[in-house]
Protein backbone atom coordinates (compact mmCIF):
# COMPACT_ATOMS: atom_id res chain seq x y z
CA UNK A 1 0.00 0.00 0.00
CA UNK A 2 2.89 2.09 0.50
CA UNK A 3 4.07 2.11 -2.76
CA UNK A 4 3.16 2.92 -6.12
CA UNK A 5 4.39 0.92 -9.42
CA UNK A 6 6.69 3.54 -10.12
CA UNK A 7 8.57 2.85 -6.40
CA UNK A 8 7.25 6.28 -4.82
CA UNK A 9 6.27 6.09 -1.53
CA UNK A 10 2.44 6.71 -0.99
CA UNK A 11 3.10 9.09 1.56
CA UNK A 12 5.90 11.22 -1.01
CA UNK A 13 2.88 11.56 -3.33
CA UNK A 14 0.43 12.53 -0.25
CA UNK A 15 3.20 15.01 0.28
CA UNK A 16 3.28 16.52 -2.61
CA UNK A 17 -0.57 16.18 -3.58
CA UNK A 18 -0.60 18.49 -0.48
CA UNK A 19 2.16 21.18 -1.58
CA UNK A 20 0.46 21.40 -5.40
CA UNK A 21 -3.07 21.82 -3.33
CA UNK A 22 -1.94 24.17 -1.03
CA UNK A 23 0.46 26.36 -3.11
CA UNK A 24 -1.71 26.49 -5.82
CA UNK A 25 -4.41 27.66 -3.70
CA UNK A 26 -3.02 30.32 -1.98
CA UNK A 27 -1.76 31.60 -5.57
CA UNK A 28 -5.21 31.90 -6.84
CA UNK A 29 -6.38 33.01 -3.38
CA UNK A 30 -3.84 36.24 -3.04
CA UNK A 31 -3.75 36.81 -6.92
CA UNK A 32 -7.82 36.44 -8.14
CA UNK A 33 -9.51 36.13 -4.83
CA UNK A 34 -11.97 33.68 -3.63
CA UNK A 35 -14.75 35.13 -5.41
CA UNK A 36 -13.47 35.07 -8.96
CA UNK A 37 -16.21 33.38 -11.21
CA UNK A 38 -13.80 30.26 -12.49
CA UNK A 39 -12.39 29.92 -9.00
CA UNK A 40 -16.14 29.46 -7.46
CA UNK A 41 -17.26 26.83 -10.91
CA UNK A 42 -13.92 25.06 -10.74
CA UNK A 43 -13.99 24.22 -6.72
CA UNK A 44 -17.89 23.57 -6.95
CA UNK A 45 -17.47 21.29 -10.23
CA UNK A 46 -14.03 19.70 -10.38
CA UNK A 47 -11.87 19.64 -7.21
CA UNK A 48 -14.56 19.57 -4.47
CA UNK A 49 -16.39 16.54 -6.37
CA UNK A 50 -12.93 14.83 -6.46
CA UNK A 51 -12.57 15.22 -2.78
CA UNK A 52 -16.01 14.01 -1.79
CA UNK A 53 -15.81 10.76 -3.49
CA UNK A 54 -13.01 10.16 -1.38
CA UNK A 55 -14.17 10.97 1.62
CA UNK A 56 -17.72 8.41 0.71
CA UNK A 57 -15.33 5.68 -0.25
CA UNK A 58 -13.81 6.18 3.57
CA UNK A 59 -17.12 6.66 4.62
CA UNK A 60 -18.64 3.21 3.00
CA UNK A 61 -16.37 0.93 5.08
CA UNK A 62 -17.48 2.57 8.58
CA UNK A 63 -19.70 -0.30 9.40
CA UNK A 64 -18.13 -3.83 8.03
CA UNK A 65 -14.33 -2.14 9.11
CA UNK A 66 -15.79 -1.29 12.65
CA UNK A 67 -18.14 -4.47 13.56
CA UNK A 68 -15.50 -6.94 11.98
CA UNK A 69 -12.36 -5.26 13.97
CA UNK A 70 -13.88 -5.19 16.89
CA UNK A 71 -15.28 -8.62 17.05
CA UNK A 72 -12.48 -10.08 15.72
CA UNK A 73 -10.16 -8.63 18.18
CA UNK A 74 -12.32 -10.15 20.87
CA UNK A 75 -12.67 -13.36 19.60
CA UNK A 76 -9.34 -13.88 19.21
CA UNK A 77 -8.41 -13.35 23.39
CA UNK A 78 -8.89 -17.13 23.04
CA UNK A 79 -10.65 -18.79 26.20
CA UNK A 80 -10.91 -16.21 28.84
CA UNK A 81 -11.32 -18.50 31.90
CA UNK A 82 -7.86 -20.16 30.86
CA UNK A 83 -6.35 -16.46 29.92
CA UNK A 84 -7.85 -15.64 33.75
CA UNK A 85 -5.76 -13.13 35.22
CA UNK A 86 -3.65 -11.63 32.09
CA UNK A 87 -6.74 -11.36 30.03
CA UNK A 88 -8.15 -9.11 32.85
CA UNK A 89 -5.50 -7.63 33.76
CA UNK A 90 -4.87 -6.80 29.68
CA UNK A 91 -8.29 -5.47 29.33
CA UNK A 92 -8.35 -3.17 32.65
CA UNK A 93 -4.77 -1.56 31.80
CA UNK A 94 -6.29 -0.83 28.10
CA UNK A 95 -8.86 1.19 29.32
CA UNK A 96 -7.13 3.09 31.87
CA UNK A 97 -4.45 3.87 29.84
CA UNK A 98 -6.98 4.86 26.64
CA UNK A 99 -8.73 6.86 28.89
CA UNK A 100 -5.61 8.61 30.14
CA UNK A 101 -4.24 9.23 26.42
CA UNK A 102 -7.90 10.99 25.39
CA UNK A 103 -8.08 12.72 28.68
CA UNK A 104 -5.02 14.55 27.53
CA UNK A 105 -5.94 15.34 24.30
CA UNK A 106 -9.41 16.92 25.82
CA UNK A 107 -7.42 19.02 27.82
CA UNK A 108 -4.90 20.27 25.23
CA UNK A 109 -7.58 21.17 23.18
CA UNK A 110 -9.61 22.71 25.49
CA UNK A 111 -6.79 25.14 27.01
CA UNK A 112 -5.28 26.10 23.51
CA UNK A 113 -8.39 26.30 21.80
CA UNK A 114 -7.09 25.33 18.44
CA UNK A 115 -9.85 25.78 16.36
CA UNK A 116 -11.46 29.17 17.79
CA UNK A 117 -11.49 32.55 16.28
CA UNK A 118 -12.63 31.44 12.64
CA UNK A 119 -15.45 33.25 11.09
CA UNK A 120 -18.20 31.73 10.82
CA UNK A 121 -18.98 32.85 7.73
CA UNK A 122 -15.76 30.92 6.26
CA UNK A 123 -16.80 28.33 8.05
CA UNK A 124 -19.81 27.97 6.58
CA UNK A 125 -18.93 28.25 3.42
CA UNK A 126 -16.78 25.29 3.86
CA UNK A 127 -19.17 23.10 4.45
CA UNK A 128 -21.45 24.35 1.27
CA UNK A 129 -18.18 23.01 -0.65
CA UNK A 130 -18.77 19.13 0.85
CA UNK A 131 -22.50 19.40 1.81
CA UNK A 132 -23.28 17.10 -0.90
CA UNK A 133 -20.53 14.93 -0.07
CA UNK A 134 -21.28 13.56 3.24
CA UNK A 135 -25.31 14.46 2.66
CA UNK A 136 -26.73 10.48 3.41
CA UNK A 137 -24.51 10.90 7.01
CA UNK A 138 -25.71 14.17 7.60
CA UNK A 139 -29.37 12.63 7.36
CA UNK A 140 -28.94 9.63 9.14
CA UNK A 141 -26.72 10.59 11.99
CA UNK A 142 -28.60 10.84 15.33
CA UNK A 143 -29.73 13.66 17.18
CA UNK A 144 -26.90 14.31 19.46
CA UNK A 145 -28.82 16.38 22.31
CA UNK A 146 -28.18 13.51 24.88
CA UNK A 147 -29.17 12.89 28.23
CA UNK A 148 -26.80 11.03 30.93
CA UNK A 149 -30.02 8.49 31.05
CA UNK A 150 -30.94 8.29 27.41
CA UNK A 151 -27.15 7.99 27.06
CA UNK A 152 -26.62 4.51 28.60
CA UNK A 153 -29.89 3.80 27.84
CA UNK A 154 -29.22 3.73 24.03
CA UNK A 155 -25.77 1.84 24.98
CA UNK A 156 -27.76 -1.35 23.97
CA UNK A 157 -29.54 -1.17 20.48
CA UNK A 158 -32.74 -2.93 20.41
CA UNK A 159 -31.71 -3.76 16.77
CA UNK A 160 -28.41 -4.31 15.48
CA UNK A 161 -29.18 -4.19 11.67
CA UNK A 162 -31.19 -1.03 12.60
CA UNK A 163 -28.23 0.69 14.33
CA UNK A 164 -25.86 -0.32 11.57
CA UNK A 165 -28.67 1.52 9.09
CA UNK A 166 -28.81 4.53 11.05
CA UNK A 167 -25.09 4.83 11.53
CA UNK A 168 -25.46 4.59 15.40
CA UNK A 169 -21.86 3.43 15.90
CA UNK A 170 -22.03 3.23 19.71
CA UNK A 171 -24.86 1.18 20.08
CA UNK A 172 -22.71 -1.24 16.76
CA UNK A 173 -19.91 -1.62 19.19
CA UNK A 174 -21.42 -2.42 21.90
CA UNK A 175 -23.38 -5.43 19.85
CA UNK A 176 -20.25 -6.07 17.91
CA UNK A 177 -18.30 -6.59 21.52
CA UNK A 178 -21.17 -8.79 22.98
CA UNK A 179 -20.93 -10.41 19.76
CA UNK A 180 -17.67 -11.22 20.18
CA UNK A 181 -17.47 -12.45 23.89
CA UNK A 182 -20.41 -14.44 22.70
CA UNK A 183 -17.90 -16.45 19.90
CA UNK A 184 -15.49 -16.78 22.66
CA UNK A 185 -18.14 -18.64 24.89
CA UNK A 186 -19.42 -20.66 22.45
CA UNK A 187 -16.67 -22.49 20.70
CA UNK A 188 -17.65 -24.99 18.31
CA UNK A 189 -16.45 -25.89 14.87
CA UNK A 190 -19.49 -23.72 13.47
CA UNK A 191 -18.10 -20.85 15.75
CA UNK A 192 -14.58 -21.63 14.40
CA UNK A 193 -15.60 -20.83 10.91
CA UNK A 194 -17.90 -17.84 11.75
CA UNK A 195 -14.99 -16.02 13.09
CA UNK A 196 -13.22 -16.64 9.72
CA UNK A 197 -16.08 -15.35 7.64
CA UNK A 198 -15.97 -12.28 10.08
CA UNK A 199 -12.07 -12.53 9.99
CA UNK A 200 -12.58 -12.32 5.87
CA UNK A 201 -15.17 -9.17 6.16
CA UNK A 202 -12.03 -7.48 8.22
CA UNK A 203 -9.44 -8.53 5.38
CA UNK A 204 -11.50 -7.35 2.78
CA UNK A 205 -12.69 -4.29 4.19
CA UNK A 206 -8.60 -3.43 5.29
CA UNK A 207 -7.69 -4.48 1.36
CA UNK A 208 -10.54 -2.12 0.25
CA UNK A 209 -9.49 0.87 2.64
CA UNK A 210 -5.68 0.38 1.48
CA UNK A 211 -7.15 0.60 -2.45
CA UNK A 212 -9.05 3.74 -1.74
CA UNK A 213 -6.52 5.67 0.31
CA UNK A 214 -3.70 5.32 -2.98
CA UNK A 215 -6.09 7.97 -4.22
CA UNK A 216 -5.41 10.39 -1.50
CA UNK A 217 -2.58 12.20 -3.28
CA UNK A 218 -5.14 13.52 -5.91
CA UNK A 219 -7.73 13.75 -3.00
CA UNK A 220 -5.77 15.74 -0.91
CA UNK A 221 -4.76 18.01 -3.46
CA UNK A 222 -8.01 18.60 -4.23
CA UNK A 223 -9.34 19.33 -0.75
CA UNK A 224 -5.79 21.87 -0.12
CA UNK A 225 -6.33 23.70 -2.82
CA UNK A 226 -10.73 24.05 -2.39
CA UNK A 227 -9.16 25.49 1.44
CA UNK A 228 -6.07 27.49 0.25
CA UNK A 229 -7.94 29.07 -2.82
CA UNK A 230 -11.64 29.76 -0.84
CA UNK A 231 -9.94 30.53 2.58
CA UNK A 232 -6.35 32.01 2.46
CA UNK A 233 -4.03 31.64 5.67
CA UNK A 234 -6.36 31.74 8.18
CA UNK A 235 -6.58 28.24 7.86
CA UNK A 236 -3.11 27.16 7.61
CA UNK A 237 -2.81 29.29 10.92
CA UNK A 238 -5.23 26.80 12.61
CA UNK A 239 -3.83 23.67 10.86
CA UNK A 240 -0.36 24.53 12.31
CA UNK A 241 -2.30 25.04 15.86
CA UNK A 242 -4.10 21.66 15.66
CA UNK A 243 -1.00 19.60 14.22
CA UNK A 244 0.74 21.26 17.43
CA UNK A 245 -1.89 20.52 19.69
CA UNK A 246 -2.19 17.12 18.77
CA UNK A 247 1.76 16.52 18.65
CA UNK A 248 2.15 18.00 21.75
CA UNK A 249 -0.88 15.90 23.69
CA UNK A 250 1.05 12.74 21.77
CA UNK A 251 4.58 13.59 23.50
CA UNK A 252 3.17 14.04 26.83
CA UNK A 253 0.98 10.81 26.86
CA UNK A 254 4.59 9.14 25.24
CA UNK A 255 7.35 11.02 27.54
CA UNK A 256 5.36 10.95 30.66
CA UNK A 257 2.61 8.75 31.27
CA UNK A 258 3.80 5.84 29.36
CA UNK A 259 7.28 6.22 31.88
CA UNK A 260 5.57 6.40 34.44
CA UNK A 261 3.81 3.08 34.10
CA UNK A 262 6.62 1.33 33.44
CA UNK A 263 8.41 2.66 36.59
CA UNK A 264 5.18 2.44 38.86
CA UNK A 265 3.29 -0.93 37.75
CA UNK A 266 5.90 -2.56 35.54
CA UNK A 267 8.85 -1.88 38.09
CA UNK A 268 11.35 -1.52 35.08
CA UNK A 269 13.52 0.93 34.02
CA UNK A 270 12.24 3.77 31.17
CA UNK A 271 15.17 4.44 29.94
CA UNK A 272 16.12 0.51 29.61
CA UNK A 273 12.60 -0.09 27.89
CA UNK A 274 12.87 2.46 25.34
CA UNK A 275 16.35 1.66 24.52
CA UNK A 276 14.86 -1.95 24.46
CA UNK A 277 11.83 -1.18 21.66
CA UNK A 278 13.57 1.83 19.51
CA UNK A 279 13.34 -1.14 16.78
CA UNK A 280 9.25 -1.61 16.51
CA UNK A 281 9.01 2.36 16.84
CA UNK A 282 11.35 2.97 14.14
CA UNK A 283 9.16 0.50 12.01
CA UNK A 284 5.51 2.20 13.37
CA UNK A 285 6.59 5.47 12.73
CA UNK A 286 7.73 4.28 8.61
CA UNK A 287 4.65 2.65 8.26
CA UNK A 288 2.25 3.88 10.01
CA UNK A 289 0.49 0.47 10.61
CA UNK A 290 0.64 -1.48 14.20
CA UNK A 291 -0.15 -4.84 11.85
CA UNK A 292 2.60 -4.40 10.01
CA UNK A 293 4.88 -3.60 13.29
CA UNK A 294 3.64 -6.48 15.15
CA UNK A 295 6.32 -8.98 13.93
CA UNK A 296 9.15 -7.01 15.25
CA UNK A 297 7.06 -5.60 17.89
CA UNK A 298 7.10 -9.88 19.18
CA UNK A 299 10.55 -10.03 18.30
CA UNK A 300 11.81 -7.02 21.35
CA UNK A 301 9.03 -8.03 23.69
CA UNK A 302 10.98 -11.56 23.59
CA UNK A 303 14.82 -10.78 22.84
CA UNK A 304 15.23 -7.21 24.49
CA UNK A 305 12.55 -6.81 27.27
CA UNK A 306 12.93 -10.78 27.93
CA UNK A 307 9.09 -10.72 28.63
CA UNK A 308 7.51 -14.11 28.57
CA UNK A 309 6.84 -15.10 25.28
CA UNK A 310 2.93 -16.23 26.42
CA UNK A 311 2.20 -13.17 27.71
CA UNK A 312 3.91 -11.12 24.58
CA UNK A 313 2.13 -12.89 22.00
CA UNK A 314 -1.54 -12.32 23.56
CA UNK A 315 -0.82 -9.10 24.85
CA UNK A 316 0.87 -7.79 21.36
CA UNK A 317 -1.55 -9.76 18.97
CA UNK A 318 -4.70 -8.08 21.11
CA UNK A 319 -3.17 -4.79 21.20
CA UNK A 320 -2.46 -4.57 17.80
CA UNK A 321 -6.33 -3.77 17.50
CA UNK A 322 -7.44 -3.13 20.79
CA UNK A 323 -4.81 -1.24 22.58
CA UNK A 324 -4.34 2.15 20.45
CA UNK A 325 -4.01 4.75 22.72
CA UNK A 326 -2.60 7.11 19.82
CA UNK A 327 -5.74 6.88 18.16
CA UNK A 328 -7.76 7.44 20.55
CA UNK A 329 -6.52 10.26 21.43
CA UNK A 330 -5.83 11.54 17.85
CA UNK A 331 -9.88 11.13 17.64
CA UNK A 332 -10.33 13.20 20.62
CA UNK A 333 -8.42 16.03 19.81
CA UNK A 334 -9.84 16.04 16.11
CA UNK A 335 -13.24 15.96 17.21
CA UNK A 336 -13.10 18.83 19.60
CA UNK A 337 -10.99 20.98 17.14
CA UNK A 338 -13.69 20.66 14.18
CA UNK A 339 -16.16 21.60 16.83
CA UNK A 340 -13.86 24.38 17.42
CA UNK A 341 -13.60 25.12 14.11
CA UNK A 342 -17.43 25.24 13.34
CA UNK A 343 -18.39 26.84 16.54
CA UNK A 344 -19.64 24.12 18.26
CA UNK A 345 -20.32 23.87 21.67
CA UNK A 346 -19.50 20.50 23.53
CA UNK A 347 -21.04 20.56 27.05
CA UNK A 348 -19.16 18.16 29.67
CA UNK A 349 -21.74 14.96 28.81
CA UNK A 350 -21.08 15.50 25.35
CA UNK A 351 -17.40 15.76 25.58
CA UNK A 352 -17.48 12.38 27.95
CA UNK A 353 -19.41 10.50 25.46
CA UNK A 354 -16.73 11.67 23.32
CA UNK A 355 -14.26 10.41 25.36
CA UNK A 356 -16.39 6.84 25.63
CA UNK A 357 -16.39 6.44 21.61
CA UNK A 358 -12.86 7.51 21.47
CA UNK A 359 -11.89 4.27 23.59
CA UNK A 360 -13.97 2.17 21.81
CA UNK A 361 -12.78 3.49 18.67
CA UNK A 362 -9.34 2.89 19.53
CA UNK A 363 -10.23 -1.07 20.12
CA UNK A 364 -12.53 -1.07 16.80
CA UNK A 365 -9.92 0.90 14.42
CA UNK A 366 -8.08 -1.38 12.44
CA UNK A 367 -4.11 -0.73 12.61
CA UNK A 368 -3.45 -0.22 8.90
CA UNK A 369 -2.49 3.91 7.65
CA UNK A 370 -5.13 6.37 8.19
CA UNK A 371 -7.76 3.59 9.78
CA UNK A 372 -8.90 5.70 12.16
CA UNK A 373 -10.54 8.63 9.47
CA UNK A 374 -13.86 6.30 9.07
CA UNK A 375 -14.40 6.21 12.89
CA UNK A 376 -13.41 10.48 13.61
CA UNK A 377 -16.14 10.84 10.53
CA UNK A 378 -18.81 8.83 12.40
CA UNK A 379 -18.17 10.58 15.65
CA UNK A 380 -18.31 13.77 14.43
CA UNK A 381 -21.86 12.76 13.11
CA UNK A 382 -22.60 12.01 16.43
CA UNK A 383 -22.37 15.53 18.34
CA UNK A 384 -23.45 16.99 15.22
CA UNK A 385 -20.02 18.31 13.93
CA UNK A 386 -20.63 18.48 9.93
CA UNK A 387 -18.33 15.71 8.73
CA UNK A 388 -17.26 16.87 5.84
CA UNK A 389 -14.74 18.85 8.03
CA UNK A 390 -13.01 16.01 7.81
CA UNK A 391 -11.32 17.41 4.82
CA UNK A 392 -9.92 19.71 6.54
CA UNK A 393 -6.96 17.66 8.28
CA UNK A 394 -6.50 15.59 5.38
CA UNK A 395 -3.56 16.89 4.35
CA UNK A 396 -1.81 16.85 7.89
CA UNK A 397 -3.29 13.78 8.40
CA UNK A 398 0.16 11.11 7.02
CA UNK A 399 1.93 12.85 9.74
CA UNK A 400 -0.02 12.51 12.51
CA UNK A 401 -1.01 9.23 11.59
CA UNK A 402 2.93 8.48 11.82
CA UNK A 403 3.22 9.84 15.46
CA UNK A 404 0.03 7.96 16.97
CA UNK A 405 0.93 4.91 15.44
CA UNK A 406 4.17 5.16 17.08
CA UNK A 407 2.09 5.69 20.33
CA UNK A 408 -0.15 2.26 19.71
CA UNK A 409 3.01 0.22 18.80
CA UNK A 410 4.64 1.66 22.34
CA UNK A 411 1.82 1.51 24.21
CA UNK A 412 1.17 -2.04 23.26
CA UNK A 413 4.92 -3.00 24.75
CA UNK A 414 4.14 -1.31 27.74
CA UNK A 415 1.09 -3.31 28.67
CA UNK A 416 2.74 -6.34 27.34
CA UNK A 417 5.70 -5.46 30.00
CA UNK A 418 3.14 -4.26 32.98
CA UNK A 419 1.14 -7.35 32.19
CA UNK A 420 4.10 -9.89 32.55
CA UNK A 421 4.81 -8.42 35.91
CA UNK A 422 4.24 -12.26 38.65
CA UNK A 423 4.03 -13.82 35.36
CA UNK A 424 7.57 -14.80 34.68
CA UNK A 425 7.72 -17.34 37.80
CA UNK A 426 5.05 -19.17 36.41
CA UNK A 427 5.46 -19.27 32.48
CA UNK A 428 7.07 -22.10 32.47
CA UNK A 429 7.35 -25.00 29.38
CA UNK A 430 3.72 -26.52 31.09
CA UNK A 431 1.93 -23.20 31.39
CA UNK A 432 3.06 -22.35 27.41
CA UNK A 433 2.16 -25.20 26.19
CA UNK A 434 -1.27 -24.98 27.42
CA UNK A 435 -1.36 -21.67 26.19
CA UNK A 436 -0.49 -23.41 23.06
CA UNK A 437 -3.18 -25.61 23.03
CA UNK A 438 -5.85 -23.52 24.23
CA UNK A 439 -8.65 -23.28 21.18
CA UNK A 440 -8.09 -21.06 18.45
CA UNK A 441 -4.51 -20.52 19.57
CA UNK A 442 -2.76 -21.79 16.24
CA UNK A 443 -5.15 -19.55 14.33
CA UNK A 444 -4.48 -16.52 16.04
CA UNK A 445 -1.25 -16.69 14.71
CA UNK A 446 -2.20 -17.14 11.39
CA UNK A 447 -4.67 -14.53 11.80
CA UNK A 448 -1.95 -11.53 11.94
CA UNK A 449 0.26 -13.27 9.52
CA UNK A 450 -2.01 -13.07 7.19
CA UNK A 451 -3.34 -9.98 8.07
Amino acid sequence: MTETKRGLALHWLMLIGFSVGLVGGLLVNLAVGADTGWVVWVTDNVTGPIGQIFLRLLFMMVIPLLFSALVVGVAEMGDLSALGRAGIKTLLLTIVVSSIAVVIGLVMVNVFQPGRGVDPAVAQQLLAQGKDGAASIVQTGRDSSIQLGDFFLDLVPSNAVTAAAENAILPLMIFALFFGIGLVMAKSPATDRLQEVIQGIFEVSMTLINLFIKLAPLAIACLMFNLAALFGWDLLVRLAAFVGVAVGAMAIHMFVVYPLVIWLLAGRSPFAFFKGVREPMVVAFSTASSNASLPVSLKAAEEQLKLPRKIARFVLTVGATANQNGTALFEGVTVLFLAQFFGVDLSITQQVVVMLVCILGGVGTAGVPAGSLPVVAMILVMVKVPPEGIGLILGVDRFLDMCRTTLNVTGDLVLATVVSRGEADTSDAKDMNETEGLPGAGRRGLTHETV
